[in-house]
This record gives C-alpha cells, sequence and structure tokens, in this order.
C-alpha cells in the first residue's frame, strides 16, 4: 500500500480523504490544510491525522494528493516533487502554463509521476464508448450548472469547461489550429457562460459551451464521425450509439434504411454499450496507485492536464 497523505480538507479534500481511506491500495496518513481551524474541525469530526506543518506530512508519505485552491497547486506540487514524492494534483493543473511546464520538468528529473484530476476520464458513460470515437470529426458538448459561489473565483472554462476541453483532446489525434470564443460576465468578476469553438488542423470541429447560470444542470457530448453519433451524458451516465451500414439487399420490415441523393442506401442501427457503475473520484485515484506500481503512464498525466490548461488559457485570451 501506498502511504499517501491530503493537502486541502475544503468540500473535494474531504471526499478524497474518505475515499483515500477506504481504499485498498492506499494507507492514509493524514492530511494538512492552511486554515488550522478547518483542520482541527476536520480532524476531531472524522478521525484523520491533522498534520499543522505541509512538509511533515509530505515527509511521511509516498504520494501527495494536492486538493487546495489553483493558486497554491504549483507551490504544493514544487514541495512534493523536490521530496521525490508523487503527485495527485486536482484540474487545473497550475494557475499559469509556465507553472505546469516547470512542474512536468522537475518531475521528470526526481522521477516521480503525476496525475491530473480531470475526473470525467472516469465517467462510466465516457469510458464505456471511447474506444468507439474514432476520429470524430464534429463534437458540441454543453455544460451547465446552477449557480454555486463555490468555484467563482476563476473563469467558467477553468471551472467547467475544462473538463470538455480534456476529454475532446483525448479523442481528437490532432494539434488546435484555431480558436473563437465569446464569454460574458452575469454574476461574477470573471465569465460565467463562455462558448468556444475549437479546430483542429485535421479538420475537426468542437463547439463548447459552459454555463454556470443556469436553471437546470445539463452535462452532454456530441461526437459526430463517419457513420457514427455517439451521445454522452455525462450527468445521468448514459449513452447513445448510432451508427450506419450497408443497408441489406432485402430489408426487413423493421429496418430503418436511409436513401441519399446518389441512391446510396444505408441502414441505421443502434448500439447499446454497457454502462458500470462505479465512483469515478476512486476510479482516478487507485489508477494513480496503479501507475505508480506497475511504472505505467497515469490516464491523466501531467501533460495532458497541461495541454487542457493550454486550450483553456487560450479561449479565455480569445475572450
Amino acid at each position: 500500500m501506498l502511504k499517501v497523505g491530503v493537502l486541502g480538507a475544503g468540500h473535494l479534500g474531504k471526499i478524497h480523504l474518505r475515499l483515500l481511506n477506504e481504499s485498498k491500495k492506499y494507507e492514509l496518513i493524514g492530511f494538512y490544510d492552511a486554515d488550522a481551524i478547518i483542520g482541527q474541525k476536520v480532524a476531531a469530526e472524522f478521525g484523520y491525522t491533522y498534520f499543522d506543518n505541509i512538509n511533515k506530512l509530505i515527509d511521511a508519505v509516498d504520494v501527495v494528493d494536492i486538493v487546495t485552491p489553483t493558486l497554491s497547486h504549483y507551490e504544493c506540487a514544487k514541495k512534493a516533487i523536490e521530496k521525490g514524492k508523487h503527485i495527485f494534483i486536482e484540474k487545473p493543473i497550475t494557475h499559469t502554463l509556465e507553472e505546469a511546464e516547470e512542474l512536468i520538468a522537475l518531475a521528470k528529473r526526481q522521477g516521480v509521476k503525476g496525475q491530473v484530476g480531470h475526473v470525467e476520464r472516469f465517467n462510466p458513460a465516457f469510458t464505456s464508448v471511447k474506444n468507439a470515437i474514432k476520429e470524430p470529426m464534429f463534437i458540441e458538448t454543453h455544460r451547465l450548472a446552477e449557480f454555486n459561489p463555490r468555484g467563482t473565483d476563476v473563469p467558467v472554462v477553468l471551472d467547467l469547461m475544462i473538463h470538455d476541453i480534456d476529454a475532446i483532446l483525448s479523442v481528437v489525434d490532432s494539434e488546435v489550429e484555431k480558436i473563437n470564443a465569446s464569454g460574458v460576465s452575469v454574476i461574477s468578476n470573471s465569465p460565467d457562460i463562455a462558448n468556444a469553438r475549437i479546430e483542429f488542423k485535421n479538420g475537426c470541429v468542437a463547439n463548447l459551451t459552459a454555463s454556470r447560470i443556469s436553471l437546470k444542470s445539463m452535462r452532454k457530448s456530441r461526437f459526430f464521425q463517419k457513420d457514427a453519433y455517439i451521445s454522452v451524458d455525462f450527468l445521468e451516465k448514459k449513452v447513445e450509439v448510432v451508427k450506419m451500414k450497408e443497408a441489406p439487399e432485402n430489408p426487413g420490415d423493421f429496418d430503418m434504411v436511409l436513401q441519399n441523393a446518389e441512391g446510396v442506401k444505408k441502414q441505421i442501427y443502434f448500439e447499446n454499450p454497457e454502462v458500470a457503475d462505479n465512483n469515478a473520484i476512486l476510479d482516478e485515484l487507485e489508477t494513480f496507485a496503479d501507475a505508480i506500481a506497475q511504472q505505467t503512464t497515469p490516464v491523466v498525466s501531467l501533460e495532458q492536464g497541461t495541454n487542457a490548461l493550454r486550450v483553456a488559457l487560450q479561449i479565455i485570451e480569445s475572450f
């Protein structure tokens, strides 16, 4: 078992603490929070060991789980990596691209592994169809949430849209060529609703919308590719796969057949991939333990987390 310590005991930090405490792949040593009052309260309520010194906690573990505000990600990660510790770091990886790139270089020098907490990569709806998404040419995503003051210290692109950016980059095997975007600040000082159009060098186009001032929640992505349409509902954990194939010469009474202007006939059929129930946060933490044990690349590497941040910042710059 890997000894692990958590930095940050806020809303998400407490979830990580509970799951790591339950995991059979980690031994939870304790946690640190810059606010001693919060730290002592969490320790008293849940029984986790509170460290009042960040360096003492880092020294006591093999893996440091960083669930602090984004502005402190870099300093926390740097301390851990310099001490030779593996790091799991919540998204976005850092506040700036320069900080992220420095962490990548530092981790390589120290020979440690890092994973970024892009939890939607572990959503069972997405994982059930990810291998079926091949060379998509048009992607449309909607990530809408009701207003919550937590997270409004950053633009909605870094708060919500970055989930979809990361998912898209994981299935589109091409470099970004052009980005056009717009954002509007409605309640917060930073944009609360944003739309971005990303054009890739291979011709794929992705249209992303994110809002944190909606009346209802929605987290849907649609992938269009040759002979297939794939819809992923991240919120309801449902998928819809519609495919086309050459129509049979003698279609059955219930076969759905379309004919185009050139007279080519295609049959429409549906696939229903099994969507297994899971805890995505536990899965991402435990796959990181596997990557460390097996000396493999983490599912969401520091480089991939940095690529998602790079595109997110380009979107913000184009507002």
